[in-house]
């Protein structure tokens, strides 16, 4: 057998080889939440010892075993680690460099038990923390998508169409402190109280978008509708 072709092969013996249960301690210091960009988490979890990850909607992703700590990732193309950062005695994610010589990077951080993203927050109805993630996201990238104007404004007409009226308005609320100077969001948050039935609230948004915009048409003709009576 050529050597290359031998090489290959007890490559791939190692890997079957490989077990692919993991031990209690490994569990214990590995299982759990992190974060992998500004708003959007991978889970670590285990199933009879086995790893998993959910990772972008993805559940129940198998990576497969190198060794007691190391495993490849197909759907993101990565070998991954877990190590702690001497830095900040955190456990984080880490994503192996191609290269051997290369330094690592802690990449994802693991949060806390009851560390959750702004997007996290915002679903479980904790609008005040949500919109402190998000401040905190603006500040440090404004371009960032999870801060994103259209997207915001998005998620409240998603909400508005489900008749979840008073959710749609805290989501818009949030988009109106993000977004201050755009006429648009105040004109969406208007349309959301209008459907709540707060006539008063609708007309101070409404207002609003004019004051940034006097050209917004919508804002306009509901203002001049009410004012005329």
């Amino acid at each position: 057998m050529k050597p290359k072709f031998l090489y290959l092969f007890l490559f791939i013996i190692s890997i079957n080889c490989t077990k692919t249960t993991n031990n209690d301690a490994f569990i214990k210091q590995v299982a759990g939440r992190y974060l992998f960009d500004s708003d959007q988490v991978i889970e670590v979890y285990f199933k009879d010892k086995v790893l998993l990850l959910t990772w972008k909607g993805i559940k129940d992703i198998k990576p497969m075993k190198f060794d007691d700590d190391t495993f490849f990732v197909k759907e993101m193309n990565e070998k991954i680690t877990f190590k702690t950062n001497p830095e900040d005695q955190k456990e984080y994610l880490v994503l192996l460099p191609k290269e051997d010589d290369a330094e690592i990077t802690f990449n994802f951080k693991k949060l806390e038990k009851n560390e959750f993203t702004p997007s996290e927050y915002l679903a479980n109805d904790n609008y005040e923390k949500a919109l402190a993630g998000y401040i905190a996201i603006q500040q440090k990238d404004s371009l960032n998508i999870a801060v994103n104007e259209n997207e915001m404004n998005a998620i409240g007409y998603y909400h508005l169409e489900k008749n979840e009226t008073q959710k749609a308005i805290h989501v818009l609320k949030i988009n109106a402190v993000l977004h201050p100077n755009s006429d648009n969001v105040f004109d969406s948050l208007g349309e959301a109280y209008f459907k709540s039935g707060d006539t008063l609230q609708a007309i101070a948004n409404y207002k609003k978008a004019l004051a940034i915009d006097s050209g917004n048409r919508r804002a306009k003709n509901v203002v001049d509708r009410f004012d005329k009576k």
